[in-house]
């Protein structure tokens, strides 16, 4: 069974730093592209980024573009997401997605439960 977990969300202060993380098991994901989603309460998902297999290439959402970085280490299956000066406006619960069509993962096939990340102003 395919699973995806993310973790790393929690509390920060407006303009601090947090690291999410995004396991994956049940098969490799190292010839797939990855990515991260958001959803704030009351409001539609919100595509943040995305990465290719290898990933040399990267795709950001107007909203974080120089703020946020997508990575993966496919020998660990792993996709991170290195958020900082978050503002509170990034407040949202963020999924881990795989198996995404590029660039802006329109369309992803496995995803995670997702992690609340809260930033206080």
């Amino acid at each position: 069974q395919v699973q995806l977990v993310e973790s790393g969300g929690g509390l920060v202060q407006a303009g601090g730093s947090l690291r999410l993380s995004c396991a994956a098991s049940g098969r490799t994901f190292s010839r797939d592209a990855m990515g991260w989603f958001r959803q704030a309460p009351g409001k539609e998902r919100e595509f943040v980024a995305t990465i290719s297999w290898s990933g040399g290439s990267t795709w950001y959402g107007d909203s974080v573009k120089g703020r946020f970085t997508i990575s993966r280490d496919n020998a660990k299956n792993t996709v991170y997401l290195q958020m900082n000066n978050l503002k509170p406006t990034d407040t949202a619960v963020y999924y881990c997605a795989a198996d995404c069509t590029l660039p802006y993962g329109s369309s992803c096939n496995y995803w995670g439960q997702g992690t609340q990340v809260t930033v206080s102003s």
